[in-house]
């Protein structure tokens, strides 16, 4: 069973119509800030504020490739949120 402050957490991260819609883009195919942002057209700093809001909440993890940094979703509730959503 999921703890209550983390569905919280993850759910007000979510609530956001961007965010949710990085988080989908992320499960389907971790990528990096300015990949992120070619996809949703909105900018740099503000898909790097975003993603900073969803790490928080522990629905992503980041890894370090060189210059790039790449994000995936991880977290196991919001995996199983975005597969309802994508049904």
């Amino acid at each position: 069973m999921y703890e209550k402050d983390n569905i919280s957490k993850i759910l007000k991260a979510l609530s956001h119509k961007d965010r949710l819609d990085i988080v989908i883009g992320l499960y389907h195919n971790e990528c990096s800030v300015s990949e992120c942002q070619k996809k949703m057209k909105l900018p740099q700093s503000t898909i790097s504020q975003h993603l900073k809001t969803i790490m928080e909440a522990g629905i992503t993890e980041s890894k370090r490739s060189g210059t790039t940094i790449c994000y995936k979703v991880v977290n196991k509730f919001a995996i199983e949120l975005i597969e309802l959503i994508d049904k």
